[in-house]
């Protein structure tokens, strides 16, 4: 299909800034998105193809975007149990169970949370990105518990992702780290990233990208990457000395794994996580009976995505979500000796 832009008055000097103010809201197209569509010669002007981002434009000019159809999913609609904690004509936020893999992908054909939203959401699907799909704005790992927010219409996928590129989105999660991350830990002024903030709030700021030698694995870099900021502070310490920490993360953004490798990257690691989270081992004689074995035997990464808060997309209201621990998390802090 073809998408028509009337290029209004005063537009930015480059193509792409101007096809961002001006392409119609009902297009769902992110700046993102236009410009990939760009590159790949889908924006023409009186008949000539525009591929550079930074061709100048002016008011009047009429621009012609060429959109394919959404391809559909090889991925198939699977009568899977959702925990559906809100939904409308425009999104569904879900609770996630540990053990489920967002996305099909080669090795998980099945059993995803797509599969399950195919067929819960049957044809409202948001085609953004090209894939006619439930419209998954952001991720939590296979391990990991907690919520999601997915768009069923192109505008709320759209709406919800700048929100989540402008960091304006809530994510709060909860993790049980190996160790205490503590202002008072003269070791940790020495890493780089890290500084602690009002209230003993400690926030490490990196790059994120693939480990050089496992592809599969995420590495914190200072000279190349994405960007990546996370918050942690300490809710709950258990040993005596203290062994293990229940902290509460924040993400300001969103990168794959960011959690796990950032609390590594301060000496950290999460317990349970079989990629970051080390070898540590906690001391007998400083924990309750059973602690140890419990701590041993956690079968993922200790880390759960307890908030969700964004703007709806379409009605503009504040929405926030809260999920309670489950309940392999919850045991293990009672064998902990938390009072849960």
């Amino acid at each position: 299909m073809e998408i028509e832009v009337v290029i209004g008055a005063n537009p930015p000097d480059r193509l792409d800034k101007a096809l961002a103010r001006d392409v119609p809201e009902e297009a769902a197209l992110s700046r993102s998105r236009l410009a990939k569509l760009i590159a790949e010669g889908a924006v023409s002007r009186a008949g000539e193809v525009l591929t550079q981002a930074k061709t100048r434009v002016a008011e009047g000019d009429i621009l012609v975007i060429a959109v394919e159809p959404p391809e559909d999913l090889d991925a198939q609609p699977e009568n899977i149990p959702l925990s559906v904690i809100y939904e409308d004509a425009e999104l569904i936020v879900v609770d996630k169970p540990a053990g489920m893999v967002v996305h099909p992908a080669p090795g998980t054909p099945r059993g995803t949370l797509v599969n399950a939203l195919l067929h819960h959401c049957g044809d409202t699907l948001s085609g953004i990105g090209g894939a006619r799909r439930p419209g998954i704005v952001h991720r939590i790992d296979k391990e990991t518990s907690g919520l999601l927010v997915v768009a069923k219409t192109d505008r709320a996928h759209h709406g919800l992702a700048a929100q989540f590129e402008a960091h304006s989105a809530e994510r709060r999660y909860l993790a049980l780290v190996h160790g205490v991350p503590d202002a008072g830990d003269p070791r940790l002024n020495g890493v780089k990233g890290v500084n602690f903030e009002q209230g003993g709030v400690l926030k490490i700021t990196t790059r994120l990208d693939r480990h050089r030698f496992d592809r599969q694995k995420q590495a914190v870099f200072f000279d190349r990457g994405r960007h990546a900021v996370t918050r942690a502070r300490v809710l709950d310490r258990f040993g005596v000395p203290p062994q293990v920490t229940l902290v509460e993360c924040k993400l300001e953004t969103g990168r794959t794994h960011q959690i796990r490798v950032h609390m590594a990257h301060v000496g950290h690691g999460l317990v349970g996580d079989p990629v970051y989270g080390g070898r540590r081992k906690a001391a007998v004689a400083a924990l309750p009976a059973g602690a140890v074995a419990a701590l041993a035997a956690f079968p993922r990464q200790a880390l759960h995505a307890a908030t969700l808060g964004f703007m709806h997309p379409v009605t503009r209201e504040p929405m926030s979500f809260e999920s309670p621990l489950p309940e392999d998390f919850r045991d293990l802090l009672v064998a902990l000796g938390a009072a849960v």
